[in-house]
């Protein structure tokens, strides 16, 4: 059946697809997937303003009236490449929880910074900034990054997860010693190529594992040469400090709504947009995945056509399952009819 992407959509291939045709459609659990639903209803696109009232109606629903609900208001589409591929990759993210401090002191010298002036100029004019190596060193960086830190870490790859994953919560000493917990958020970055530190590894014959696992492992054996891996991907993260108003409640994604533990994905919007329902089927070796979840956040290393990140939730028992999640995919849209 011929191709019905909405406007906009210029990485994939949208190919309409009978409800049978995805794997284990009926065994999910929709009364856990019906909360992404709801968030999608607080920053809605257009196509779904006018279910809203139903979704949020349908919220105590059973679920035989909430599967009917989206059978008989959606259609399914199965993504492809432009090319007719149809399988994919799925990698996850999560938001870690790090140590830091106000202000510099023994022990915590790694900061975290705030999107600088000179950046947001540049950024006007479409240009990059300095790469990670040249914020490092050149005096002109550390000057227009003087007085723009949001906290101090203890350990440079603390500082690195934290730029992959986008967003963290820190457990901050402030200056008066007291203790709280804030969230910090994607700003800004220098516009410089994302390049992975653990392909990087790879292409150098240092590890057969570019797991994070397998990334700290190097690390242990290479002590003096972390900086030079770190200086291997040229992209640095500006955050933004937030408020930690719900401790349960996840980062806002993309969309601009709280991404959902095990229901939210990253995706490239060029193929897929925010906040479009998606029916997710990976086969493993880390999470076997057949469920429903929702387009609510991207990331710079999240391009194409078959392509998610799994959004984990928060903690290292997150971190411990995203870092081995890199597995085959296929996706379908279901889209308002």
């Amino acid at each position: 059946m011929a191709s019905q992407a909405p406007m906009g959509i210029s990485r994939s291939r949208w190919v309409a697809a009978a409800w049978a045709d995805l794997p284990q459609w009926s065994d999910d659990s929709l009364a856990q997937a019906w909360e992404v639903l709801l968030r999608n209803c607080e920053r809605p696109i257009a196509a779904w303003i006018q279910l809203c009232p139903d979704v949020r109606r349908l919220s105590i629903a059973d679920e035989t009236q909430q599967r009917q609900f989206l059978m008989d208001q959606f259609q399914p589409y199965r993504i492809e490449s432009l090319k007719g591929e149809v399988t994919g990759l799925l990698t996850a993210y999560y938001e870690p929880v790090i140590e830091a401090s106000r202000i510099q002191r023994p022990g915590f010298d790694v900061p975290l910074y705030k999107a600088p002036t000179a950046l947001v100029d540049l950024k006007r004019k479409g240009a990059s900034w300095f790469t990670r190596q040249e914020i490092d060193t050149l005096p002109q960086a550390q000057l227009a990054l003087k007085g723009t830190e949001i906290a101090w870490l203890s350990d440079p790859i603390d500082a690195l997860i934290l730029h992959i994953q986008g967003t963290g919560r820190l457990r901050i000493k402030e200056k008066d010693d007291s203790v709280q917990t804030i969230r910090v958020a994607f700003a800004a970055s220098n516009e410089q190529p994302y390049q992975s530190v653990g392909r990087w590894l790879l292409d150098k014959n240092e590890t057969k594992d570019a797991s994070w696992p397998g990334i700290k492992a190097w690390i242990a054996r290479n002590p003096n040469r972390v900086q030079e891996m770190l200086w291997s991907n040229p992209r640095f993260i500006f955050f933004k400090e937030e408020e930690l108003q719900d401790n349960a409640q996840g980062p806002k994604g993309a969309q601009g709504v709280p991404l959902t533990a095990g229901r939210s994905i990253a995706v490239d919007p060029l193929s897929i947009p925010y906040g479009t329902l998606v029916w997710l089927s990976s086969d493993g070796p880390a999470p076997k995945l057949n469920r429903l979840v929702a387009a609510q956040d991207t990331g710079s290393a999240i391009t194409g056509a078959v392509r998610a990140d799994f959004y984990m939730g928060t903690g290292q028992q997150a971190g411990d399952l995203a870092g081995r999640t890199r597995q085959p995919l296929r996706m379908w849209t279901l889209w308002p009819r």
